[in-house]
């Protein structure tokens, strides 16, 4: 199992990248998802599983974009 986290200091957010056998969560994205998708293709992983935690009032999240491309 693989975890990385993705902190954004201006915004106080922390999201999660996890794989685990070929397969990828997402867990609370930002807006930019490349950064998801970049390190899904370097790591030959599939994102499979996108998951808010809560409401984001605070921020864009990038759930739905992700969801399209992915």
């Amino acid at each position: 199992m693989f975890v990385k986290q993705l902190y954004t200091g201006c915004l106080s957010e922390a999201a999660y990248y996890i794989e685990s056998n070929g397969e990828a969560a997402i867990i609370d994205p930002l807006r930019d998802i490349d950064v998801y998708l970049s390190l899904a293709k370097e790591r030959n992983a599939f994102i499979k599983y996108i998951f808010e935690t809560h409401f984001h009032a605070d921020f864009v999240s990038g759930h739905l974009e992700l969801n399209q491309k992915t």
